[in-house]
């Protein structure tokens, strides 16, 4: 039981059952205090977005500098490519398909949530915008000066923001959905939008499925090897990744997975495998951007316009790369942008959090899987340009 309680996704449709219920009971002197916590801790979330960000970005900016090389230059290229293709599909599906969606956007009858009871703000100590250019700036200096002592700085901050993030941030997130979910339930929200949420996942999963054809015929195209002798070996990490929802617990049986296949060189798999946990997030990205799409709909009445996704997507493509490959890393990476690009409230933010945290294993599952293609991509490119079979070659350690 005690083991069932550790799990993230377990106690998050736990807070959101348990907040369904008490909205629909609570009366309004008690709704009150919960829109007053709710509002707290969506202050101390939106507070450490920049620290999380800078805490992500700027450190893997600088391992990787420490380890660049031509390959490295191409593994980072294609893994940026293939999430923002993904997150660009998704943005098409989205346009094409949530409108078609039963989502009821007429706030008719629903039921005027109370004020808080009183305001504590947190102010962030700089803007999202802000924090991502400074992590940037501050990563490639550190590295073109080769500044070990700022590079270490980074190293010890990317751990102190990881405690905040796995100490504070993520046991919190259970109660901080739990009442966001009693406010929707409070207003009538959920009942509205129950089958609009069912439809979105269901779509989510086939165009993860349909992201992973594309990427393994295009990775046969280019190498001329058969990418089937890939992908059938890859059951056993789709399922691991699946339990998981890490692609770093992930990363024994997917080592494992891709060295059974022939078509793969054993240097590019050691190479190749371990980087693309950390910085190929395809499945996420691809997730992230329907479920943005559709809560912007239904909280807000609307989707975003078309400019303002192509910016939400290059960026998070961005995001991806320096995100953790633990539970929930890209969209904890990425709260910047969905509160700074696309101007989510509190609701919306809470509202993407538990749905993607729900359903994100699959998420993690397809990026794994994903890696397959990839790395026999990189099998492919170090064919064609001569480089030579190193069996002692080693992934860069992000």
């Amino acid at each position: 039981m005690k083991k069932l309680f550790d799990n993230l996704p377990f106690r998050l449709l736990l807070g959101i059952i348990i907040g369904v219920i008490l909205g629909q009971v609570f009366p309004e002197s008690v709704m009150k205090v919960v829109v007053t916590l709710q509002y707290i801790m969506g202050q101390l979330i939106t507070f450490c977005v920049p620290l999380i960000i800078i805490g992500f970005i700027a450190p893997s900016i600088t391992k990787l500098g420490k380890n660049a090389s031509r390959l490295l230059g191409v593994a980072i290229v294609i893994a940026y490519v293939s999430s923002v293709c993904a997150a660009l599909m998704s943005t098409g599906a989205g346009y094409a398909l949530i409108p078609h969606l039963s989502i009821d956007t007429e706030v008719a009858g629903l039921r005027t949530l109370p004020g808080v009871v009183f305001e504590l703000n947190i102010p962030q100590i700089m803007s999202v915008m802000s924090a991502l250019v400074l992590s940037v700036l501050v990563g490639l200096a550190a590295t073109w000066t080769n500044s070990k002592l700022t590079c270490d700085f980074l190293g010890e901050f990317q751990n102190i923001v990881l405690d905040i993030v796995g100490k504070i941030i993520i046991p919190m997130l259970p109660f901080y959905i739990a009442a966001t979910f009693c406010n929707l339930s409070y207003e009538g929200m959920i009942t509205h939008q129950l089958p609009a949420f069912i439809q979105i996942i269901l779509i989510v999963m086939a165009g993860h499925y349909i992201w992973l054809a594309v990427l393994y015929l295009l990775a046969g195209a280019y190498s001329g090897k058969n990418p089937w002798e890939v992908l059938r070996h890859y059951g056993p990490a789709y399922l691991t990744a699946v339990g998981t929802m890490s692609s770093a617990a992930t990363l024994a049986v997917a080592l494992d997975c891709a060295r059974k296949s022939k078509v793969l060189r054993k240097d590019m798999v050691s190479f190749g495998i371990p980087l693309f946990a950390n910085i190929h997030l395809c499945g996420s990205v691809l997730t992230e951007v329907f479920f943005c799409m559709t809560i912007s709909k239904i909280l807000y009445g609307h989707l975003p316009s078309i400019g303002t996704m192509l910016l939400f997507c290059a960026l998070l493509g961005i995001f991806a790369i320096g995100a953790p490959g633990v539970p929930g890393g890209t969209v904890m990476a990425s709260l910047g942008l969905i509160t700074g690009v696309l101007m989510f409230d509190d609701a919306g933010t809470a509202l993407m959090l538990a749905i993607f945290a729900l359903q994100d294993s699959f998420g993690t599952a397809c990026n794994v899987t994903g890696d397959g293609a990839l790395t026999l991509m990189l099998t492919g490119y170090a064919e064609k340009h001569g480089i030579k079979n190193n069996d002692n070659i080693q992934s860069p350690v992000l």
